[in-house]
């Protein structure tokens, strides 16, 4: 299927969390034309292509913006955690005909705008800003709690209060699970085991993209978090044998006490 568009633009938006495809296509589907893809859904406009993935991104290719305004309204009901104020991401397309798929400069050349094309492209360019979302959250985490191990490596010990350690232990452990839960969406997507003739475009995108490396050094975050949160635990943990001993220790004055006054 081959597509008109209002614009050359591609727009990438992280809308939140997840987006609930079914109940979504039943209702887009009486005013557009819909297909289901796995984890995606592919919306035809009279005027432009709209992929919504149903884990909270959605790719706008040459649609207007009253267009895409309509479509967001429509789409919001059917976020989970929904994004107050959602991630953007903006690209350039053209097509040229017989051209090799590239991308060079967020310029994308693509060598035709078959429904196909678009939707292996988009692949990659959702990848992108879900993946954008977890790095963000990772890098947080992390100047967040620097300064425990400064802490720890100056004086021996982390002056927190056992809720206290137990509240960032139990934050540390969200942020680690939650990025944890969703890292499969970073795979190769499984729509290409259905059209592998497709995915030489999704990885050419993929590439530009630095997925690879970007998911290679998202891994050394989340194990720099998981350090983050056994420091943590150990701390917590020699903080309640402290506390233990230290009521062993006065029971048994208390029992000499007694003993002598006795």
């Amino acid at each position: 299927m081959t597509i008109n568009f209002a614009t050359n633009e591609v727009d990438v938006t992280l809308f939140g969390d997840n987006i609930q495809l079914d109940g979504l296509s039943e209702k887009i589907g009486q005013t557009y034309f819909v297909k289901r893809f796995r984890d995606a859904l592919s919306i035809s406009t009279p005027k432009g292509q709209v992929f919504v993935f149903d884990y909270g991104v959605i790719i706008s290719w040459g649609t207007s913006d009253s267009k895409k305004l309509q479509l967001a309204e429509m789409i919001n009901e059917y976020v989970m955690q929904l994004n107050i104020q959602k991630d953007r991401e903006h690209y350039v397309f053209e097509v040229s005909e017989n051209a090799t798929l590239s991308m060079i400069d967020d310029h994308i050349i693509l060598p035709d705008c078959k429904t196909m094309t678009l939707l292996s492209v988009s692949h990659a360019l959702a990848q992108s800003a879900k993946l954008g979302r977890f790095e963000e959250l990772a890098e947080r985490t992390i100047k967040d709690n620097a300064y425990l191990s400064l802490t720890l490596a100056n004086t021996g010990k982390i002056p927190l209060s056992r809720k206290k350690l137990s509240m960032l232990r139990g934050a540390l452990f969200s942020t680690k699970s939650d990025i944890l839960l969703h890292f499969n969406l970073l795979d190769t997507p499984e729509f290409f085991w259905e059209y592998p003739e497709q995915e030489q475009k999704y990885l050419t995108v993929s590439r530009y993209l630095d997925l690879k490396p970007r998911v290679e050094l998202l891994t050394m975050k989340l194990s720099t978090i998981n350090e983050l949160h056994e420091m943590l635990a150990a701390e917590q943990n020699h903080k309640h044998s402290s506390f233990l001993e230290w009521i062993i220790i006065i029971l048994i004055a208390v029992e000499i006490v007694l003993f002598f006054v006795h």
